[in-house]
């Protein structure tokens, strides 16, 4: 799906090429650097770029930059994102966490203006504005997630009203409710593929989906379940694969994992590439995914080979992941929760008995080695015989630990930017979501169980012990913890900490493997939402009120 468009020739963001007449009239044509409205709004091509101008503005790779605000990641470099802030607990109004309305008003002002355009089909029009008025709601839902009150502006602002005031969370919420189910009726469940119907535009399910993720995040458990389950009848299921990428028979997991024969071995395997190759672009479009946000190859790249490998790959480990991140994944053969040893024996390990050390990364979840890098492990598919090995320096992981999850191997074969679509939203949350809900409507029963078992067996995990997980409270902390590992990195830990108000529990201070503190977390209540911008605060002449504590 092409990204760059006339909606930016239409914002001034783009510049022509500059020419000269001596036509009379000459001072009186529009300015040769933007188009003029008597011009553009003509043609169908005219809606269609300026619908793709819109896409343009999705969130992509930054998700990975909200779980170093929670116990999941830390951010080392402050310049590169509000994280390292948010997770110290010094965040303030001189940083911006997001406040930022200009792809709110772009829809509004394509909304104001697509009728103009007669040559075009009505029923075509009409999933346009569907398309972007979904998109609308979803930056509404991340905002409101940041900073509860927020304006809700639905129109195009003329020049004296640009000042107002904070709209009541409540009210932007049920205005993304309302938008989304209104959308879900006009949009189709799949495209056929070639302009105008390419693959990857908005879908009702995306609509549905993110529905019942807000729903879920305000608690609304009886609606978001029920929309959960609306979502589950759509025809999506979780991303399986048996193809045998290059050099992967060369990581030796029988180093990790205590197999009890050929075929806990297979299951074993086949659980880690399911899981990691739903991320790579030779996956895109896979029937799990609802919503991406899409990539030209070689124009529009995304920066996860970047953000997230260490040095030695060329990245920045920009993102790493925590010690508490590491222990969240459970037993490959029991199924059940690791007991993790204390950071002073781990660290005499490291130093004294590296055996023992490695003995902390035996039998974990597959997920576990499809997504972090520990000392030790192994991954030819990236570079034949790489094995990483923690150093500390310059664009070196602080903690011990980097994410090879979302890191795209086939790019370096090709010595090329990573151009993978990013994931927003897939099936595996949304059956999350429907166990979570369902769990706390009416505990647990079949259909819960049987959603979970479906993503632990994709893993290669056991299924969900019924009888340990037979209350609501033992199956919610099980959800829980699942929800952790599944949806690790994918910006969802953010709002989960908040919501479920363990926050002040879960944001202590961070070490690295040898105990060294790397980052001191003082939590606050106010850090449940983020400040207002201080600039525009003034330059709202004190309209906008800002955000308590801050």
């Amino acid at each position: 799906m092409k990204k760059r468009s006339s909606i930016y020739l239409l914002t001034g963001l783009l510049t022509l090429t500059s020419i000269t007449a001596c036509q009379k009239d000459f001072l009186e044509r529009p300015p040769l650097n933007e188009l003029s409205e008597d011009t553009f709004w003509k043609r169908e091509n005219d809606v269609y770029q300026a619908v793709m101008g819109i896409y343009a503005k999705m969130p992509g790779d930054g998700i990975v930059y909200d779980d170093g605000a929670t116990d999941n990641a830390h951010v080392q470099n402050a310049w590169e994102s509000t994280a390292s802030s948010v997770s110290a607990g010094t965040m303030s109004s001189t940083e911006d966490a997001g406040w930022d309305f200009k792809d709110i008003r772009r829809v509004n002002y394509f909304l104001e203006n697509a009728d103009k355009v007669t040559v075009i089909s009505a029923d075509l029009l009409e999933r346009y504005k569907a398309e972007v008025r979904f998109l609308r709601a979803y930056s509404y839902f991340r905002m409101m997630n940041s900073f509860g009150d927020v304006p809700l502006v639905t129109k195009v602002l003329a020049l004296g009203e640009e000042n107002l005031p904070r709209t009541p969370k409540k009210e932007v919420l049920a205005f993304v409710l309302s938008e989304l189910e209104a959308v879900s009726k006009i949009l189709p469940a799949q495209y056929a593929g070639g302009r105008p119907n390419e693959k990857g535009r908005i879908t009702k399910g995306a609509a549905l989906a993110l529905k019942a993720r807000a729903l879920l995040f305000e608690g609304d458990y009886q609606q978001a379940a029920a929309t959960a389950a609306e979502v589950m009848g759509l025809g999506y299921d979780l991303f399986t694969t048996t193809e045998v990428e290059k050099n992967d028979q060369l990581d030796d997991y029988t180093k990790w994992v205590d197999f009890a024969d050929a075929d806990d071995k297979t299951n074993f395997l086949r659980g880690l590439r399911n899981y990691e190759r739903l991320f790579y672009q030779k996956s895109e479009g896979n029937k799990e995914v609802i919503l991406d946000r899409q990539h030209i190859p070689q124009i529009d790249a995304n920066y996860l080979n970047t953000y997230l490998p260490p040095a030695t790959l060329g990245g920045w480990s920009s993102v790493t992941p925590t010690q508490s991140m590491v222990d969240a994944y459970g037993d490959y053969k029991t199924g059940e929760a690791i007991v993790p040893v204390g950071p002073a024996q781990r660290a005499d390990w490291y130093a004294n008995d590296k055996v023992s050390f490695a003995k902390e990364y035996k039998n974990r979840d597959p997920r576990f080695y499809a997504s972090i890098l520990f000392d030790g492990a192994e991954w030819n598919g990236i570079e034949a015989k790489y094995v990483f090995k923690w150093t500390a320096g310059n664009n070196f992981s602080r903690t011990g630990y980097n994410f090879r999850k979302m890191v795209d191997p086939a790019f370096y074969d090709l010595q090329i930017d990573n151009h993978a679509n990013v994931i927003l939203i897939r099936y595996a949350e949304i059956l999350l979501t429907y166990a979570e809900a369902k769990n706390e409507v009416s505990g647990p029963d079949n259909t819960i169980y049987e959603a979970l078992d479906k993503i632990r067996t994709r893993a290669g995990m056991p299924v969900v012990n019924r009888t340990k997980y037979a209350s609501k409270e033992a199956l919610r902390e099980f959800i829980r913890a699942e929800r952790r590992v599944e949806l690790a990195l994918e910006g969802q830990r953010y709002m989960d900490i908040r919501r479920w108000k363990i926050a002040p529990t879960v944001m202590k201070s961070i070490v690295d493997v040898k105990n060294s503190q790397i980052q001191q977390r003082v939590w606050s209540d106010k850090l449940y939402l983020m400040p207002v911008p201080q600039i525009e605060i003034d330059k709202s002449k004190g309209v906008l009120v800002q955000t308590p504590g801050y």
